[in-house]
């Protein structure tokens, strides 16, 4: 390993294709607006903002040996994240995410990650080869787990070795793929950072509020869970003991990413020894200050 990190993140890497419009949307609506292409995927989004917090985040992920990867891989590596250990495919494309956000939060999005998808165990090599770890002498940091991964390969993940040691911290990457970490919802170390409709998803019923919900996952067998309702409320539990908070208010710019910022600033706060109650303050803030178009910080 060419530089040292204390944390890993593991997932998605691709091209966020954003459009942006200031008025309400609905289906069929055209209105002008702006278009951003930015580095993004859960993964990216959690390394990002990992890094504004001082951690030193490596990638495991897949990127094509594309014109639109080598970009990809130099952008990452001018924000000062370890990307030594990606996965290059010579035949997978690099992936994106397009996404339509109005006034009224996101109308739209489609995720193609099939490459993450198709590349499967490959992007773990350097957890079995000695780089990152051994199946004997496993990595024993914190690895953030991003839900773009194919079910199978988190059913691996679940009782895999090279994962015994690890802190895991888990988030889906959408509400239609959260199902996905049922796999990993007994994991003994893993803490599970969903949303409400998530949260109901992977329970297989509606909750009211982030503290139902998080006493909800908790008798599902989480070990520990966050659970965010947007500008509502966000609770975190461990063993039935539930602590509940509200966000700041602010004004909604954008949302996509959001809930990657509020996981990677609690990851962080942790990591700097932070109590829970301040932990969850300290992402609750940052993840809104995101969302009203600033630098989480």
């Amino acid at each position: 390993m060419n530089t040292p990190v204390d944390i890993l993140c593991i997932g998605s890497v691709l091209w966020d294709v954003i459009g942006r419009a200031a008025s309400h949307m609905r289906v069929g609506s055209d209105v002008p607006g702006r278009i951003t292409r930015l580095p993004g995927g859960v993964a990216m989004n959690i390394a990002m903002t990992l890094r504004r917090f001082d951690m030193t985040p490596a990638l495991l992920t897949t990127i094509g040996r594309d014109a639109e990867g080598d970009e990809l891989v130099a952008e990452a590596t001018r924000m000062g994240l370890n990307c030594d250990h990606i996965y290059r495919s010579d035949d997978l494309p690099t992936d994106v995410y397009m996404a339509i956000e109005g006034a009224n939060g996101l109308i739209a999005a489609i995720a193609d990650a099939h490459s993450l998808e198709a590349a499967g165990d490959k992007i773990l090599r350097p957890l079995a080869n000695g780089r990152l770890g051994t199946p004997e002498v496993p990595f024993a940091g914190c690895i953030a787990l991003d839900g773009n991964l194919t079910t199978d390969l988190l059913q691996h993940i679940a009782t895999s070795p090279l994962f015994r040691a690890a802190n895991l911290r888990v988030a889906p990457a959408s509400p239609g793929k959260a199902e996905r970490l049922l796999a990993l919802i007994h994991h003994p170390s893993a803490t599970f950072y969903v949303n409400l409709e998530e949260a109901g998803l992977l329970c297989q019923t509606v909750f009211e509020n982030s503290a139902d919900a998080a006493a909800g996952m908790l008798k599902r067998g989480a070990h520990r869970v966050l659970v965010t309702d947007g500008g509502k409320s966000a609770s975190e539990g461990t063993a039935g003991d539930i602590i509940t908070q509200t966000p700041p208010a602010v004004m909604v710019t954008r949302v996509t990413g959001a809930g990657d910022t509020f996981m990677a600033a609690h990851i962080a706060s942790e990591a700097q020894g932070l109590d829970r109650a301040t932990a969850l303050t300290r992402a609750l803030h940052a993840a809104a200050t995101y969302v009203s178009g600033e630098t989480p910080l």
